[in-house]
């Protein structure tokens, strides 16, 4: 197409690619991220089918109204939260290259510091926000919740040092339980009529059982004695760090805030489980992935790979996964909700739909932080963001005062414009143009047209009435795997090489694949 001599070197570099691929999945040097990959997926399905029999059960307990309290009280402490969990912990003992005692001391020190400050403060501030929400019960809610927030340092702490050590089966287990724990709790207590309060006392019984579980695993508490040897390190880096993690998660929980002060509490119920569903793929296949994208470019970074090299590959593989994944969710978004939910939450689905749609152009959203870290700007992280949300906050705010359809309709123009933001910004330091992301999108949006094709003959049946819901979701999940992938084969997709790759070393390492015994 381009000639013999471009044709032989993109031979080469295929290669070349293949080659390192084969190292990645197959070497006994990259057994370990290949193992870290599996735990992960593990870790996350489980939690995952937890989390929808959860819900399924608790969407039959609780009105809206209630869900949509429990949401907000949800939201008001994750803010905070995020403040914290980012300022000390977790990324600056990752990305860190040579790690000391004294930096694990000063990192659990800081964030156990900041920890009970925010505590109390939640404490002071649940009356007051209860009675600017004129929600009595409102207070408990949130004070209940600041509990959680004297056990996130043990765990925070302890799961950063297994992730650093990519010590993911351990991790895993412990997850496991604890949400296993958070789920019976939840669904045990809305039985017995604690209405929004039964999620939340889950949560706590769930935070509880973690942090002990990582504790006895662990066993090494010397590295949990107090010290502030290192806290300068500590800070600095978590002042860029913590700042980008309390903009963002304040950004997109900003809409149910919103939501709670101008419309009422059913909407923001409503918007929550729209939420939720549509983030079907951060579920299934970005939270998998979180925890080992920034150990992994990190190590690719200093074995002296190019970075645009490794964004480009990444944003390949994750697109071809998310926007079939997406656009079933929407195309589907009846049946879903009706079998899942239930009748009663049949409103969610105009919801779910727009922000779906909004969401396909998050592409490379969970790749943007590790790779600015690991180019060595987490500043330029910060910038970015302040950049994007405030405008994006400003069109959320102002349609929220219209409806809950408008505030999710306003997806569609805030998401794209944070997602051009980020790919600037990345694009500075690696070198990254327009027309290198749209070459590497092309296979993938076949691939989608494809897949959204066989789904949309299903939807079709099942809206005429000629399939039942759950018959009509079975039947488009086949035609989706089918068409997905022929549309893989059709356009030799690079996600089939590395499937390929990763059957392979799976066979191989099968035997072996056992928990690692303890971090740090």
């Amino acid at each position: 197409m381009f000639g013999a001599r471009v044709s032989h070197t993109v031979e080469e570099a295929e290669q070349q690619y293949e080659s390192k691929s084969r190292q990645l999945y197959l070497g006994t040097k990259m057994t370990s991220v290949q193992r870290s990959v599996l735990f992960s997926a593990a870790d996350r399905y489980g939690n995952v089918v937890l989390f929808f029999i959860a819900t399924a059960v608790l969407s039959r307990l609780l009105t809206p109204g209630e869900f949509g309290v429990y949401a907000f009280v949800s939201a008001v402490t994750a803010v905070i939260g995020a403040s914290f969990q980012e300022f000390g912990g977790a990324n600056y003992l990752i990305q860190k290259p040579e790690l000391s005692r004294s930096d694990v001391r000063s990192a659990f020190t800081v964030t156990f510091g900041i920890s009970a400050a925010i505590a109390v403060l939640l404490f002071l501030l649940a009356g007051p926000l209860s009675q600017l929400l004129a929600l009595e019960g409102l207070k408990r809610g949130i004070e209940v919740s600041a509990l959680n927030f004297l056990l996130f340092p043990f765990s925070g702490t302890i799961s950063a040092l297994l992730r650093r050590d990519m010590k993911f089966g351990a991790l895993a287990v412990c997850r496991l339980i604890a949400n296993a724990t958070i789920a019976v709790v939840s669904i045990a207590l809305g039985v017995a009529g604690f209405s929004y309060m039964a999620p939340i006392w889950g949560g706590v019984a769930g935070n509880m059982i973690l942090a002990i579980m990582l504790l006895v695993r662990h066993r090494n508490f010397g590295a949990l004695r107090p010290s502030l040897l290192e806290y300068r390190e500590v800070v600095g880096f978590g002042l860029y760090s913590s700042g980008v993690s309390v903009i963002n998660t304040f950004y997109n929980l900003a809409p149910q805030l919103f939501i709670a002060r101008i419309l009422d509490f059913s909407s923001v119920g409503l918007y929550s489980r729209a939420i939720n569903l549509t983030q079907v793929f951060d579920r299934f296949v970005a939270e998998v992935l979180n925890p080992v994208i920034l150990p992994a470019i990190a190590a690719r970074r200093k074995a002296g790979e190019d970075l645009k090299t490794v964004y480009l590959e990444a944003i390949e593989l994750l697109s071809v996964v998310q926007w079939p994944l997406l656009l079933f969710v929407a195309i589907m978004a009846r049946p879903i909700i009706s079998v899942w939910l239930g009748e009663t939450w049949l409103e969610v689905v105009p919801l779910v739909r727009l922000l779906c749609i909004a969401n396909m152009a998050l592409f490379a959203g969970c790749l943007s932080y590790p790779v600015l870290v690991a180019a060595g700007s987490v500043r330029n992280a910060l910038i970015s963001s302040f950049i994007a949300l405030p405008p994006s906050l400003l069109v959320i705010l102002c349609a929220s005062f219209f409806n809950v359809q408008a505030v999710a309709a306003s997806a569609l123009f805030t998401l794209p414009f944070q997602a051009a933001v980020a790919i600037f910004f990345i694009g500075r330091h690696i070198g990254l143009r327009p027309m290198d992301i749209a070459r590497v999108l092309r296979k993938s949006s076949f691939v989608t047209a494809a897949t959204a094709l066989g789904v949309a003959g299903c939807a079709a049946l099942t809206e005429a009435g000629i399939l039942t819901s759950l018959a009509g979701l079975v039947l488009a999940f086949l035609a989706a795997a089918l068409c997905w992938w022929l549309g893989l084969l059709l356009t030799g997709h690079p996600l089939l090489r590395q499937l390929h790759f990763f059957a392979a070393g799976l066979a191989r390492v099968a035997p072996k694949l056992r928990p690692s015994r303890s971090a740090m």
